[in-house]
């Protein structure tokens, strides 16, 4: 049912005055012009300049667009890494009322051909480490007029298949340094970001100045952010707009580290730079977090991590994770939940409540801090059963989470039929989840995921983080597979810190008392590496498929 908006006396506010993103960098620079931007450079190095210096960048970027002829409502996509000129169109591109495409370079060249053409992308810029990836999509991509190529580099000395590349570092020599942001109409779309298409095509999502603006406010107050704070991007900026970080960050004027291009493989330039900036905030994946880790534990003096506030989402980080990082580095892992569709945070699981602080026993609290956490101040939440039915907030009861909120979609971008996708004016999010008395939000699955055996319901989730805790696990994936008697059963597959197999009793042996003696996994399968999304997320459509015949294939 539609929500009856009622009005009533007018006020006296400046209500016409429009939340724009502009307004953040704009207060940043004449405040706190001196905060330093340490940015990665592309040979590898670091270099830093001041908020000062990137605004007046960032002013002349936006006349630079203009003076190629991008106005309102055009789309420019971006192909980069965190680094400090996509920093900087975070800003110019929105402030001339275009909108920013974050162009995912995890994407098949199909798939974000797609993206780059639904969203009529006509301008697109890049950096010189990636002209493959856009000589491999121009192609396909015939509605994209201007390609520019960010480089350090003379023009000269760039060579590539681009049809009439500009030159970025000229388009900016050449522009105005000064402009006169023009005031946007703060429904207007500020940037869009596209699904990672594991079921058919990627879908558009397109966030408005207001909600960005407002989404702001909730997370530099969900994570405590001053501008005393130091904050590293690492989850991509070319998706989700990196959980909101560089607004937030730039809203508390903090010190701000860019680590440009780095690979899971090798994180200690992550750690190393959170040691020598300092770093108090940041974010990131647990495929991220487990391999700083890792490294951290080479070292011979472990850092001092104490005020650290670390970000995680995608997957729910493992309680030996959070447990190594605390009590190894004093960092805090704040496991956070959103998605996509909801700009994306909904729930963090920041300080406890001050009324569990005393009533809960360490263990107890160690366990909370594996749910989401508590809705973030202006979104609303309801777990609903199959048909539609509110159930109680008792910790038990477990339904499909809704959310409503102004940084919450209420359509994707040119698709008709997404009716589907929404009920009574929330998101149908498709996760599996339960509240308990406290407000904490716990999720249980993936409704696509969760494991139907016997007519009840088994948390893969959950099973996956007991079975981490096991010494010799490294990585689990649990997924429901048809079988002839009980629908469903759950089937672990599992990676081993050394590569070994290990006996089925000594894997399900930290599962006991836990999970019901039926609930427990039959089968255990040992695997080299398991496949993921390319948000980081695991692939468990890839394993289903993989799999689906274990236990109705003739023996």
């Amino acid at each position: 049912m539609a929500t009856e908006i009622v009005k009533g006396l007018p006020s006296t506010h400046g209500d016409h005055y429009q939340l724009n993103t502009t307004t953040f960098i704009r207060h940043a620079a004449r405040t706190y012009p001196e905060q330093q931007i340490v940015f990665r450079t592309a040979d590898g190095g670091w270099d830093r300049y001041t908020y000062a210096d990137a605004y007046a960048r960032i002013k002349r970027a936006a006349n630079a667009l203009t003076s190629i002829g991008v106005g309102a409502a055009d789309v420019v996509g971006i192909l980069d890494w965190n680094s400090r000129r996509h920093f900087e169109l975070y800003w110019a591109i929105p402030g001339i009322a275009a909108a920013m495409l974050q162009m995912n370079l995890r994407l098949a060249p199909d798939d974000l051909g797609y993206v780059t053409g639904h969203s009529d992308a006509s301008v697109v810029l890049v950096d010189e480490s990636l002209l493959p990836v856009a000589e491999a999509l121009a192609p396909l991509t015939p509605g994209v007029k201007t390609w520019i190529v960010m480089t350090d580099k003379p023009l000269s000395d760039i060579r590539t298949t681009l049809p009439g590349a500009a030159h970025w570092e000229d388009l900016l020599a050449a522009a105005d340094p000064e402009i006169d942001w023009p005031v946007i109409d703060e429904t207007s779309t500020y940037s869009a970001c596209y699904t990672t298409g594991t079921t058919g095509r990627p879908k558009g999502i397109y966030y408005s100045h207001r909600g960005i603006y407002l989404h702001t406010l909730a997370e530099a107050a969900g994570l405590g952010m001053r501008s005393d704070d130091a904050v590293m991007l690492i989850t991509p900026m070319f998706h989700g707009q990196s959980w909101g970080l560089p607004q937030a960050a730039v809203h508390s004027a903090a010190k701000i580290i860019l680590p440009g291009r780095y690979m899971a493989e090798d994180t200690s330039v992550l750690v190393d730079a959170m040691i020598t900036e300092q770093v108090t905030v940041a974010n990131g994946a647990p495929a991220i977090f487990q391999p700083m880790m890792d490294y951290i534990k080479t070292l011979d003096v472990a850092p001092d991590f104490s005020r650290a506030r670390l970000l995680s989402g995608a997957t729910e980080p493992a309680l030996s994770l959070m447990r190594d990082f605390y009590e190894i580095t004093g960092a805090d892992i704040i496991h956070a939940y959103g998605a996509t569709e909801t700009t994306p945070l909904v729930a963090i699981n920041g300080p406890l409540k001050p009324s569990l602080r005393s009533a809960m026993s360490d263990e107890d609290k160690w366990n909370l801090k594996r749910s989401q956490g508590l809705p973030v101040n202006g979104i609303d939440i309801r777990i609903v059963d199959a048909q539609g039915n509110d159930l109680p907030h008792d910790g038990k009861s477990q339904g499909e989470v809704l959310l409503r909120g102004p940084w919450i979609i209420e359509r994707y971008h040119k698709l008709d039929d997404d009716a589907d996708k929404f009920f009574d004016g929330y998101w149908r999010s498709g996760d599996v989840g339960r509240i308990d008395p406290n407000g904490y939000l716990k999720l249980t699955d993936r409704i696509k995921d969760v494991v139907k055996s016997g007519g009840e319901w088994i948390s893969s989730i959950d099973m996956e983080n007991a079975l981490v805790g096991h010494p010799k696990v490294k990585e689990a994936a649990v997924i429901g597979v048809a079988h002839p008697k009980w629908q469903e059963r759950p089937v672990a597959l599992v990676v081993t810190t050394g590569g070994e197999e290990l006996a089925l009793d000594d894997i399900t042996s930290v599962l006991d008392g836990k999970f019901a003696k039926w609930q427990i996994p039959d089968t255990v399968l040992f695997v080299d590496a398991l496949p993921r999304t390319s948000v980081g997320k695991l692939d468990k459509k890839v394993l289903r498929a993989q799999h689906a015949d274990i236990y109705t294939e003739t023996r």
